[in-house]
């Protein structure tokens, strides 16, 4: 169960707001945006008949490896990190091949038993700079040439059909899962993406893509009208309110707020038809450490922020504050015997108490319990109230056109050397 809350006002009328569900709808029908789609792709059923044929329990696996970057990590690490302290993990080690920092690189290096370990390389473009040096380190430090069985019986990749890795994966037979061409790799994380590491981790996809579709369903059938309205808001009064702080309450929301930081950055920061840079600048807080950090700026700083509060209203870990006084701290003993689920969220209603004081627009996402369902639909959330916001701004939402431009000057710098 998820429960949502607006503290303000978007004064949409009806037309508008029926334009936005028409438009959402011609970019899914059409087939220029395909993430609609992933909750009832058929890529879990040939994800699942990929594991029972390599046996992954026989073969000793306790590593899944992601070699990836931006949308070819992110989702997966956000899930996986709400989720790891949950009975469906099954205990394998998930590690990132991420970041070209070398001491980043040493240390996964380090910690990697190759026998033990699964890879999956990802890259939409079948290209990525950082994900194909990564793969060749993997190749020169195991000693696993391309052709070789050690090679093969340890990786899959999973990029667009035809990019150069596809083309590579069909010369020396590793398995390839295909991301659909439509879909933007910060929109991928129900696509292969993230379902392969996901179920290969042992999570209930299944359950993950129910969570999507419950939402998808719903908002197609015209019933969302508060995501709406707080998109409509968002791109009304972006020149006012350019920054969107998503203030999310529990440490395993970390990674999910450097995903929607991707996700908002790389879809709406861009140059409108008119010619004028738009978008919103995204910063991710966890509660309760950055009350003692950016709260003091939300309250008493410039008044160009909307805020969004994520509480989790059962983590499921009864762990209490232990009823003992300590002498010269008799002052906090108003919270013995209370449980620290129940002290985080009276943090969180506090906190959103007072930003709602100052006359901050701020709103509340409840989710029942951290659940591959209800993180399923906290993802398709995010997305489509990116692509709404991106059609109020009248923008291209799933281009980035920013990117590209340094990744040509980053070639330039080494092809011209």
């Amino acid at each position: 169960m998820i429960k949502r809350e607006l503290f303000f006002e978007s004064e949409i009328d009806a037309a508008v707001k029926e334009e936005a569900y028409l438009a959402l709808l011609e970019e899914k029908e059409s087939g220029r945006v395909g993430y609609y789609d992933l909750p009832e792709s058929e890529m879990l059923k040939r994800i699942e008949a990929f594991m029972d044929e390599y046996d992954f329990e026989t073969r000793g696996i306790k590593n899944v490896v992601v070699i990836g970057i931006g949308g070819s990590s992110l989702g997966t690490r956000a899930v996986d990190e709400l989720l790891a302290h949950t009975p469906e993990r099954n205990g394998r080690n998930l590690v990132f091949m991420e970041n070209v920092d070398p001491v980043e690189v040493q240390k996964n290096l380090e910690q990697i038993d190759f026998e033990e370990s699964f890879f999956i390389a990802i890259s939409k473009s079948g290209s990525t700079i950082e994900t194909t040096s990564h793969l060749k380190l993997v190749i020169d430090h195991f000693d696993a040439p391309l052709e070789s069985e050690k090679f093969r019986n340890h990786f899959a990749f999973v990029t667009d059909a035809g990019s150069p890795l596809d083309k590579l994966g069909e010369e020396i037979s590793v398995p390839v899962f295909h991301i659909p061409e439509n879909v933007g790799g910060r929109f991928s994380v129900l696509s292969a993406v993230g379902l392969l590491p996901l179920t290969l981790l042992g999570y209930d996809t299944r359950a993950l893509l129910a969570g999507a579709k419950m939402l998808k369903d719903s908002f197609f059938d015209r019933q969302e009208d508060m995501l709406v309205e707080k998109a409509y808001y968002y791109a009304s009064h972006a020149d006012t309110f350019p920054i969107n702080v998503l203030f999310a309450y529990g440490t395993p929301l970390r990674a999910f707020n450097a995903w929607y930081v991707q996700l908002w950055g790389e879809s709406l920061g861009k140059v409108d038809a008119s010619g004028n840079h738009v978008g919103m600048t995204p910063v991710g807080l966890i509660g309760s450490i950055d009350q003692h950090s950016f709260l003091q700026l939300l309250i008493e700083g410039p008044r160009d922020k909307t805020v969004t509060m994520i509480k989790v209203a059962d983590f499921e870990v009864p762990v209490a504050i232990p009823d003992i006084s300590l002498p010269h701290l008799e002052g906090t003993d108003y919270v013995n015997g209370v449980q620290f689920n129940t002290l985080l969220s009276a943090q969180c209603d506090a906190t959103m108490e007072s930003i709602k004081q100052q006359g901050i627009a701020v709103d509340r996402i409840e989710i029942g319990k951290l659940d591959t369902y209800n993180v399923g639909y906290m993802l398709f959330y995010y997305e489509l109230l990116t692509s709404l916001c991106g059609h109020f701004l009248g923008i291209d939402t799933y281009n980035q056109p920013g990117v590209e431009l340094g990744k040509r000057i980053l070639k330039e710098k080494f092809v011209n050397q």
